[in-house]
């Protein structure tokens, strides 16, 4: 990685004002962009976090087509599991792990879907940036503190 001196200069800045917001009161989550600037967003303006225990998608429509599957899911498993009730048998008691999973996943997904669709219509009209992938390590960002990929200024 190439050290870019005004880049980091643009990235104190917007880490002054992030703190300066949150010490407002507001609340404000510090990300990268897609394009590695960081960015200071407002808390409305961020959907879900791609990459943090959830799954690995990054956009609204497609966590929308997992809670399709996982509704798939749910409907075939119900249907596997009183099949057996119709002919006259025990039901199929396997199927009520995949039933609880996929009827757990599917309103979650639904959930996620709608607060990504929601942020990113509150990210194009405000005109910032889209978020990116991984955290932020707040202790690199203070202010005069080295970074391990700044040169040493001691030459």
């Amino acid at each position: 990685m190439v050290y870019d001196r005004e880049r980091e200069r643009r990235n104190d800045a917007v880490y002054a004002e992030h703190k300066r917001a949150v010490a407002a009161g507001e609340k404000r989550v510090l990300r990268r962009t897609s394009t590695g600037e960081l960015h200071s967003y407002p808390g409305d303006e961020i959907g879900f976090t791609p990459g943090r225990g959830q799954a690995q998608v990054s956009t609204w429509w497609g966590m929308g087509i997992l809670m399709v599957i996982s509704g798939i899911a749910f409907i075939t498993m119900c249907w596997l599991f009183q099949r057996p009730l119709w002919e006259g048998e025990a039901p199929e008691w396997g199927a009520l792990w995949p039933i609880g999973l996929s009827g757990f996943f599917t309103p979650y997904a639904f959930i996620l879907a709608r607060d990504e669709y929601r942020a990113t219509q509150l990210r194009k009209r405000r005109g910032s940036p889209k978020p990116g992938t991984g955290s932020i390590d707040i202790d690199l960002l203070e202010l005069g503190q080295k970074s391990p990929d700044r040169p040493d200024t001691s030459r």
